[in-house]
């Protein structure tokens, strides 16, 4: 068993940490108290080949896994989880999606805008009444001429304003049993009848797009569905794999920057005439924390070389997503209770941490949904 990391993992973490450093950690904190929309990030994010980091090299991108990939996101989202957030679905549960389950034209028709990044793609699962209950949507394709009519609402869309893509998941058969008459769908935010909806006010990732996808009678052509019609529930989860180690890496990069600060105010910070770090109760907090960050980053590595070698990872995608986000909510909790007071203040980015932290246990499955996708593979 080798734990090394190999040379081209090195580079791709050199150079993600370097454009972190450069490009997004300088910009996080004002970018969230405007909630503008990262574009210049994702524009250079583009520029360095990371939008087609799992893009295969026959369509324009480097051809690497989800190891990469993880390693990559880990970078990132310990600057700043907007940027983070929005690779990662770019990549995971639409890029991914596509090479997988895609036919020869989707794949040379989209894979090569969507690696360069003139195409950001986005993910249209969730509804008002279709969340953790996610077989449960209702937005509806009905069959027309030459291809399918959409008509739906769909919620929580990462970067639902800036995408150029869609992958929309519709009920294509309604007198099949619950999620197996759904059917995937490639959807142009230029088609007539897309529009982005209300964009939510969130408590973290405010740099990041969400909004609703509102579809009124668009016209797909029937070349745009993805794999077999009525089966494309079963592609959501099989995405949702994925998109769990996506987001597990992200906790992973929060965690390590709650520890990286946490370190250093530690050491600068003094109160009965030595630094704070010299008290037990922090350097525990601080030993604690770095513990579970190891632990995290292990459980994702796994589940991430287990996808890329075509083994069955459901489980330990979950097991990865639910560990890795619970220890960074506990690691963002610490970080601003031993910033004390400062920590409380928008004057160090652990508050922003604290915020951003606690999405990762909600979305692409809240944590009580791991739960159950974990004893269910036991």
């Amino acid at each position: 068993m080798d734990f090394a990391l190999t040379e081209e993992h090195l580079m791709i973490r050199d150079s993600a940490r370097e454009f972190a450093e450069r490009s997004l950690r300088p910009n996080a904190a004002r970018l969230d108290a405007a909630e503008e929309f990262p574009v210049d990030a994702i524009k250079e994010a583009a520029e360095h080949g990371f939008l087609g980091l799992t893009v295969p090299e026959e369509y324009g991108g480097a051809g690497l896994g989800n190891l990469h990939a993880s390693i990559l996101l880990e970078e990132i989202n310990a600057a700043d989880p907007s940027v983070g957030v929005t690779i990662s679905v770019h990549m995971s549960l639409f890029c991914s999606m596509l090479a997988k389950h895609g036919t020869e034209q989707q794949k040379s028709k989209y894979l090569p805008l969507l690696a360069s990044g003139e195409l950001v793609g986005a993910y249209c699962l969730t509804e008002p009444n279709a969340g953790s209950d996610a077989a449960a949507v209702i937005t509806k394709a009905v069959k027309v001429d030459g291809g399918y009519t959409l008509t739906g609402t769909k919620s929580w869309v990462t970067t639902g304003s800036y995408a150029g893509l869609f992958v929309v998941y519709a009920v294509t058969d309604p007198d099949a049993p619950k999620g197996k008459g759904v059917s995937a769908f490639i959807v142009e935010a230029s088609y007539d009848g897309v529009s982005a909806g209300k964009k939510e006010e969130k408590m973290g990732l405010r740099a990041s797009s969400t909004t609703e996808i509102i579809l009124d009678d668009v016209f797909v052509p029937e070349e745009n569905v993805v794999g077999e019609l009525n089966k494309g529930f079963s592609i959501a989860l099989d995405t949702l794999d994925g998109g769990r180690i996506g987001i597990a890496s992200q906790a992973v990069g929060i965690h390590r920057a709650c520890l990286e600060d946490s370190i250093k105010y530690s050491n600068q910070r003094e109160q009965f005439g030595k630094p704070i770090n010299r008290f037990q109760a922090i350097a525990f907090m601080m030993a604690d924390m770095a513990t579970d960050l190891d632990a995290a980053r292990l459980l994702v590595h796994k589940a991430a070389w287990l996808r890329d070698n075509g083994l069955p990872c459901t489980k330990e995608c979950s097991m990865a997503k639910l560990f890795a986000s619970r220890a960074c909510n506990k690691a963002a909790q610490d970080a601003v209770q031993i910033h004390g007071g400062a920590g409380y203040t928008k004057e160090f980015d652990v508050e922003r941490y604290f915020r951003d932290a606690r999405i990762t246990e909600i979305y692409e499955g809240v944590t009580d949904v791991q739960r159950i996708v974990i004893s269910r593979n036991l």
